[in-house]
């Protein structure tokens, strides 16, 4: 009885959906890459969070790092846009037009 009565396993198969499952920091990259155009913050959190979890996991994460650059450069656009707005107002209140 020396031999193996059972035949080998066969490898796993990929998670259902064809995804295969492994990188923790997928789906929170793929959230904070939609958030980053929306609400550029959260999104900026989630794809740090993602970033993190995939640098952990030895995994690389080209769409947190994504979230993490569309983040930045949405809210420096705000924040310019802000700025020029906030002057513009200042501007148009001091302009007397002589009625």
């Amino acid at each position: 009885m020396s031999q193996n009565q059972y035949a080998p396993m066969p490898p796993a198969s990929p998670a259902p959906g064809g995804a295969v499952a492994g990188d923790p920091g997928r789906t929170l990259s793929i959230v904070g890459f939609i958030l980053a155009f929306v609400i550029p913050l959260v999104g900026l959190i989630l794809s740090i969070v993602a970033m993190n979890q995939s640098k952990r996991a030895g995994y690389r994460n080209a769409l947190a790092r994504w979230g993490i650059i569309v983040s930045i450069i949405v809210m420096v656009l705000g924040l310019i846009i802000g700025i020029v707005s906030a002057i513009a107002g200042v501007l148009s209140a001091s302009v007397s037009y002589g009625y």
